[in-house]
């Protein structure tokens, strides 16, 4: 079992979330993360698949989040569970975010949320 700040790939994952928008500019250093074949499910945009198009659809998550507490982890060199609230401009949401590795990259990514809350709290 490895921590969440044994991890490169997590610590940097999450430093670019709440990295602000300046700094992300167009996931140049978020793609490094995720190979050709990564896949994404979420609750507003579904299952995709490819790095290019997640790099253009978290930019308004880094748009609206103030900052992540990490609540709860527990992370393997397969893969990993994060629990964490987000604050956003008009409140707070909790998300779960489970991760499947490849080596040093991200290859899945499922993450479960209260969409209606998260666009009511200003969510992009």
């Amino acid at each position: 079992m490895t921590t969440f700040d044994e991890s490169p790939t997590l610590r940097t994952y999450y430093s670019i979330l709440t990295g602000g928008a300046d700094l992300y500019q167009d996931g140049r250093d978020l793609l490094p993360l995720l190979p050709d074949d990564f896949v994404f499910d979420g609750p507003i945009s579904g299952r995709m698949a490819g790095g290019i198009r997640f790099t253009h659809g978290v930019r308004g998550f880094i748009d609206s989040v103030r900052s992540i507490t990490i609540l709860q982890a527990v992370v393997t060199s397969a893969g990993a569970a994060v629990l964490y609230d987000a604050e956003l401009p008009s409140g707070t949401i909790r998300f779960s975010e489970f991760f499947e590795f490849d080596g040093d990259k991200i290859r899945g990514l499922r993450i479960q949320y209260n969409a209606a809350d998260y666009r009511a709290s200003g969510g992009n």
